[in-house]
């Protein structure tokens, strides 16, 4: 692509709601939305520093609440076995001792680069601290990668300690400048505990977490004590949670109890559908259950809750092409969300649990947005149209160009 070039106007774009609006930028905010007649032929030149998106429909830029950038499109090279989290985890912990911080970076940022792509303006990774000599190769490959993307992508780091890392580790990775404290407790032998020790370390560094929680359909559900440890946090200090499987299987007593919880520490849920999907009920061959969080329940209480694609192409999920519309497709047909539900949870769900400004075709909002050659939100999620035009702050920072060719 050429140099990024800010634009001061978005020409005959088509929103949701079947508007077709001409939108006006400055200093990467929306300044104006004006409903426009639906035209096919214009008849004034496009200017330099307009686009033209008459054909396509104008969204809220996504934003990819949980990724594993250090571990994406790694699955042809280990070539793991297929089945659930346990057999996940031991394969991609065999091989990390075979990474260097070169070999991280580069599918890192293939993965970026796909996710920038398909129109994601935002997105939080998770990074390992990986067993071996050298725990930080992956804080260093993604803290690399994360300056490479100023001014194109937001970018944000989750130290994903295991039960088994040290607390120096952890310390090492805040040092080198990962955002957040993350972990896996449901894993740990006591759950709580190690919970207990992630917050600490937050409390401590006065940074936010975003935990793996609950990630089985069965055991001891840990996100009431989650959310309860950090109900007296400051205001916008992040805490969020990333699959909560097992509330999806919660009886609605326990459910409620959660919610009200939940609620009450402004603590962000975060579904992964196409991984959760994948790796839960294996033991179930018959009436096997979603390996979904309870989406209907914390959306109509008002909990905030975004989706993401979690892993791509690794041995957590060997499929997953790291689009948004893929993520949203999935919690229409696994989740039961409506096709607006869907949309805004990677869209403005995730950008308020990653703690970001809310974009889109709003006065004051920020210009990050996602055209896809398409009229409505139903025909783009279903479809998936590849030929797309990406815009972060008001630049063009992604388009994609599609030629159709076919004998009848």
């Amino acid at each position: 692509m050429p140099e990024i070039q800010k634009l001061a106007r978005l020409l005959g774009a088509t929103l949701p709601d079947g508007r077709t609006v001409d939108v006006g930028l400055a200093d990467g905010v929306v300044s104006t939305v004006t409903t426009v007649e639906p035209t096919t032929l214009r008849t004034t030149p496009v200017q330099d520093d307009e686009l033209d998106l008459t054909g396509f429909l104008l969204l809220t830029a996504p934003a990819e609440p949980h990724a594993h950038l250090d571990k994406a499109l790694s699955w042809d090279r280990i070539a793991p076995p297929m089945g659930d989290l346990g057999l996940a985890i031991a394969s991609w912990r065999a091989h990390t001792y075979t990474m260097t911080a070169e070999s991280i970076l580069e599918r890192a940022t293939a993965a970026a680069r796909m996710m920038l792509l398909n129109g994601t303006t935002a997105v939080r990774t998770h990074v390992d601290l990986l067993a071996g000599p050298e725990p930080l190769r992956g804080v260093e490959a993604l803290t690399t990668l994360r300056e490479r993307l100023r001014g194109v992508m937001e970018f944000q780091i989750t130290a994903l300690a295991a039960p088994d890392t040290p607390d120096e580790i952890v310390d090492a990775a805040l040092d080198l400048g990962v955002d957040l404290v993350g972990g896996a407790p449901h894993l740990a032998a006591d759950p709580i505990a190690d919970l207990d020790r992630l917050l600490a370390i937050a409390e401590r560094r006065g940074v936010g977490t975003d935990i793996h929680t609950d990630e089985s359909l069965h055991g001891e559900p840990t996100l009431v004590h989650y959310a309860k440890a950090v109900q007296g946090w400051p205001q916008g200090r992040i805490r969020s949670a990333g699959h909560c499987v097992r509330q999806g299987t919660l009886e609605t007593a326990d459910l409620m109890t959660t919610v009200e919880a939940v609620l009450a520490a402004d603590l962000g849920i975060i579904s992964l559908p196409i991984t959760n999907l994948y790796l839960q009920g294996w033991e179930h061959p018959v009436s096997t259950p979603r390996g979904l969080t309870a989406l209907r329940t914390f959306l109509d209480a008002g909990a905030k809750v975004a989706g993401g694609a979690d892993n791509v192409r690794d041995p957590f999920n060997p499929v997953g092409r790291g689009d948004a519309l893929e993520t949203a497709s999935l919690l229409v047909t696994a989740g039961h969300l409506t096709l607006d539900e869907a949309y805004q949870a990677v869209s403005g769900g995730a950008r308020a649990v990653l703690g970001l400004a809310p974009a889109g075709a709003e006065p004051g909002a920020v210009a990050d947005f996602l055209a896809v050659r398409g009229t409505t939100l139903g025909e783009v999620v279903a479809a998936a149209p590849a030929e797309r035009v990406v815009l972060h702050r008001g630049a063009v920072v992604a388009r994609t160009s599609v030629v159709h060719e076919t004998s009848f």
